[in-house]
């Protein structure tokens, strides 16, 4: 499918976007000393110091936002490229004994950096999963056992190439790492008809803050909840998950359909339309994604069956899109899931075994939930004021409903953004030039007023927002006095709520019994609540 000039930034950016030990305050000592236990350890070349030629080059193999790259990034003492978990269990046990905490990466697309750099000045190290991506599926087995570092294109190809027929319902970029998908819960085109990606988390290995590899009867239930949504960084480092697969048609439905918001009103009335598609229970084989850009509209579909009942079901609930066959691009899931990646059928499907997603371009990113349609009116304004100002400024709209929004609970895991919710907002920019200039001033100012603007459209009381479109503009945790001072847990009250409403709580007791210590810590990891829920 030739995609029009004009729409080719908006397909662009939508490809991108018993452990009470506790530990002493690192220095340069500490740090010198985490390094020769770790060389006692582990392999020389897995190990990267920031005296090593290949420092840089390591640290930015992943790094999805060049914003985290400038000089005045915080960086770790040194990279642990693991490729193994008994690697990762010496990186924990070394960090424990000398007083240097670790941050975990697997696809690099943290929105604030925040598996591979810090926001103040810390000795830390990365332990990097790059290398650590397995995938092991067989031919008509409905689970699959993938590693933390693979990303979402390696565990699709795996399937879809040795088990087709099988689906995971994972997002719709390929190079997001799989660990950081499943922990921060994992929303994608077939939220709807299979739930999110945590829900469907069968069993996991993790390695806790003593360096023990921990299995979900192992963990107990309580940590094996936590880690299926709750941000999995802030228990330990899983280093494997255990998936179940769903069945679906040999052939789905893909289609990609511009149009042009020139008219503002017509184009409003047509996301007015799409908003009551959401509200309808007997469609979750259909899910439609809306990208918004400037004065253009990106309709994305997955449809689990064939064009011509796609084509049907369109025309009798959204005549006004006019899908036409012509428009249908009927493959298996597997090509479906690269064409959505790639935005083409032309390309290769081993298009998305690619890693790397950097489009050297600086990126900020906000989100929101609507529970309640917002309404021709308010989209004919947002239109007028605030997207066709900004080109480069981007909302996408992420339908929730069927499954997910009816029969699931929401506190079956931490992801607690179900029942009610009509659908995900999420709002990006990006920028050229300097990271801090005019350039970014312009385009953050943009963000914050379209944020602004929806504030009475979305969700309240609190605002929720969703973990994996991290955003520190709602709130940092603080760490209370004393040389092994702890997360506290009303400052991480004022972020966690909105991304975990009411599990937030459950989720610090659940830290509080594993790493009270609270060696496993950022900048919004769940602070330890140490008393009993």
């Amino acid at each position: 499918m030739a995609v029009p000039r004009n729409m080719a930034p908006l397909l662009l950016l939508l490809i991108v976007l018993c452990c009470g030990n506790v530990i002493l305050p690192s220095s340069a000592s500490s740090s010198d000393d985490f390094l020769r236990c770790l060389s006692e350890k582990i392999p020389p070349e897995l190990v990267y110091p920031q005296s090593s030629g290949s420092f840089m080059s390591v640290l930015s193999s992943s790094v999805q936002n060049p914003k985290f790259l400038t000089n005045a990034t915080v960086r770790p003492v040194c990279i642990v490229a693991a490729s193994g978990a008994s690697h990762v269990q010496d990186a924990v046990r070394c960090g424990r004994r000398h007083g240097v905490r670790l941050r975990v990466r697997s696809g690099g697309h943290d929105y604030e950096g925040l598996s591979y750099r810090s926001v103040r000045a810390e000795v830390f190290a990365v332990l990097d999963l790059s290398r650590f991506r397995a995938v092991r599926v067989h031919a008509g087995d409905a689970t699959v056992w993938v590693d933390s570092g693979a990303t979402l294109g390696e565990l699709y190809y795996a399937i879809g190439t040795v088990n087709p027929g099988f689906a995971f319902p994972g997002g719709t970029c390929s190079t997001v790492g799989v660990g950081g998908f499943l922990s921060g819960g994992g929303i994608g085109l077939m939220t709807r008809k299979f739930g999110i990606g945590a829900d469907n988390v069968l069993d996991a290995r993790i390695v806790n803050a003593d360096g023990e590899i921990l299995d979900r009867a192992a963990m107990g239930e309580d940590l094996f909840w936590a880690i299926r949504g709750g941000g999995g960084e802030s228990f330990g480092v899983v280093v494997s998950w255990r998936l179940k697969l769903s069945m679906v048609p040999r052939t789905v439905t893909v289609f990609n359909i511009f149009r042009a918001a020139d008219n503002s009103g017509a184009a409003a009335a047509m996301l007015a339309k799409w908003e009551t598609l959401v509200l309808e229970p007997f469609l979750p084989d259909l899910t439609i994604l809306v990208v918004l850009q400037g004065r253009t509209v990106l309709f994305q579909s997955l449809y689990l069956g064939g064009c011509s009942r796609l084509t049907a079901t369109m025309r009798a609930y959204f005549p006004e899109l006019g899908m036409t066959p012509a428009d249908c691009h009927e493959l298996t899931w597997l090509r479906a899931m690269a064409f959505i990646s790639l935005g083409s059928t032309d390309l290769p499907v081993e298009g998305i075994l690619n890693r790397t997603n950097n489009l050297g371009t600086y990126i900020k990113s906000k989100s929101d939930y609507v529970r309640r349609p917002i309404g021709g009116a308010a989209w004919d304004t947002l239109f007028q004021r605030h997207l066709s100002s900004n080109n480069a400024g981007v909302l996408i709209l992420e339908p929730h409903g069927g499954v997910v929004g009816s029969v699931v609970p929401d506190t079956i895991t931490p992801y607690p953004h179900r029942q009610g919710v009509l659908y995900n907002v999420q709002y990006g920019v990006f920028w050229w030039g300097d990271a801090e200039g005019a350039s970014a001033s312009a385009a953050i100012r943009w963000l914050e007023e379209t944020y602004e603007f929806m504030t009475p459209l979305v969700s309240s009381n609190p605002r929720e927002a969703f973990a994996n479109y991290r955003d520190l503009d709602i709130g940092e945790n603080s760490v209370g006095a004393g040389a092994n001072g702890v997360t506290t847990y009303e400052s991480g009250r004022v972020w966690g709520e909105k991304y975990f409403m009411g599990n937030f709580r459950r989720l610090a007791a659940v830290k509080g019994k594993v790493d009270p210590g609270d060696y496993f810590r950022n900048e919004q990891s769940i602070p330890p609540l140490l008393q009993s829920y």
